[in-house]
Formats: structure tokens, sequence, C-alpha cells
């Protein structure tokens, strides 16, 4: 299993390749991203929650992916356009990737080993069952806006259902406290 994520190639939404090895000493939230789900008003409290603070240290990374019901199906370049437009986002966005199965990026493969439980299983799977849907057991991602908590030094510490808001206390205190770190 990988320590850190750092070391694992990403493109960003622009199409340049990289790494996260840029936000070493930052705590990161990295989330799956849609621009067309239930969740996707969460886009502004991840904004409101980056605004207050980047400053801090903390860094959101947004991953789109098209993995549920097809949910964002737009290009790389439609998808950062819609965040700009409606959620005035600036956090960084990355390309599209896929997030379960077989295909599933190297980040995520890392991202799920490392906390293969989410926090607060809330009502989303129930409706996502109500919806006729066959939620997706972990380690898998369940949705789009699952959110994952990495630490200063690279290491995934949390990990939060998709239905657990950026503004959410579980969410608030794992970040005050790696922060604090």
């Amino acid at each position: 299993m990988t320590t850190s994520v750092y070391d694992i190639p990403v493109v960003t939404i622009n199409g340049a390749e990289t790494s996260l090895n840029q936000y070493q000493g930052k705590v990161l939230l990295i989330v799956n991203v849609a621009s067309k789900c239930g969740l996707t008003p969460q886009y502004e409290g991840l904004q409101k929650l980056y605004e207050n603070k980047k400053a801090a240290g903390l860094e959101i990374l947004g991953f789109p992916s098209n993995d549920f019901l097809a949910q964002e199906p737009g290009s790389d370049t439609e998808i950062q356009q819609f965040c700009s437009v409606n959620y005035q986002i600036d956090f960084p966005l990355f390309s599209k990737i896929t997030v379960v199965g077989a295909d599933k990026h190297p980040l995520y493969q890392a991202l799920t080993q490392a906390i293969p439980e989410r926090i607060g299983e809330g009502p989303w799977v129930k409706d996502l069952t109500d919806y006729g849907l066959t939620p997706n057991q972990p380690p898998e991602v369940l949705w789009n806006f699952e959110k994952f908590l990495v630490n200063k030094k690279g290491q995934v510490v949390a990990r939060f259902a998709p239905d657990i808001a950026a503004d959410d206390a579980r969410i608030m205190d794992a970040i005050e406290a790696e922060l604090a770190k």
C-alpha cells in the first residue's frame, strides 16, 4: 500500500500532467465531483470551506467522475466552465477520472485501500436503494461527492460519505485537527 498520495500522476483540468507533490505540507480534501447530481450543490459548501481554510493550509481537490448514472458527461472544458459560472469554484480541479471498478484511477485505488470504510452512512444509501440502485459496498466509492481527508504527510486519515456536507462538524473537526498538527 502507498503511504503517500504525492507521487501518483494526475492531470489538471487544463490537461497538464502533474502529481499531488505540489501539495506536500498541506491538508487535502479530495472529492469526486459531478455537475448533474443531486449532491452538486455541495460545490457551494466546498468553495466556502476552501475560502475559509486555504490560508490555514487546506487544499480542496476536485476530481470529476462520470461513474454514477453518467452525472458528469461534459468535457473537462465544460466541467471547468460549469464550476466557474455556477459556483465560482477556484479550488483545483483535475481531469475526469474513473473512481470505481476495474479502471479505477491509481489515486482512488490508494484512497480506498487506505480507508475502506466511510464515516457517516447517512440516508444516501437508502435513497439510492429507493431509486432502484444497488449501492457500492466498501471499499468502493458510494457516489459522487465522497470525501477523503489527507494529512500534511500525504496519508489518508478519514473518509466521509457523499451526503456529509463540507460544513458538517465531523469534517470540520477532522480538518481542524489536521491543520493544527
